[in-house]
């Protein structure tokens, strides 16, 4: 492989893995400002005032904050080893993940189809990544 070619490879590996960090960014920015207008409509300043809706949308968001962060790191970091395809598929299926549990937690009946499934893709993409970044790292 030329540095040209090399370069190309890494220039589009990083480009997709900041199109799934931009949209993840953007998921957690939303999943904030659901609480901040709830908190607003249901006058409370701090918490979840004994509402179980600001406690849904409380746990979305700070779920979201527990898994986000990580699934962005192992995506900027399998950019360096591995192609767009494959930063792509990883990411899609973490952020479709992601906004499905979002969802799935302002769902009235729980355990909800959507915050299950959310889990679910969730893990996977974790899994992948843990063992595409263990194979790179041993290769």
């Amino acid at each position: 492989m030329t540095i040209a070619e090399a370069m190309a490879f890494h220039t589009e590996a990083f480009r997709a893995a900041a199109l799934w960090i931009g949209l993840s960014l953007l998921l957690v920015l939303a999943l904030s400002l659901r609480i901040s207008a709830g908190r607003r409509r249901l006058k409370v300043s701090l918490g979840d005032g004994g509402h179980a809706e600001l406690l849904a949308t409380t746990r979305a968001f700070g779920n979201a904050v527990e898994y986000v962060p990580l699934g962005l790191l192992a995506l900027a970091v399998l950019a360096v080893f591995y192609s767009a395809p494959i930063i792509h598929a990883v990411g899609g299926v973490f952020f479709l993940g992601r906004v499905l549990h979002a969802w799935g937690m302002g769902q009235q009946k729980q355990p909800a189809l959507g915050r299950m499934l959310g889990m679910a893709l969730t893990y996977i993409p974790f899994l992948a990544a843990a063992g595409l970044l263990i194979f790179a790292a041993l290769s």
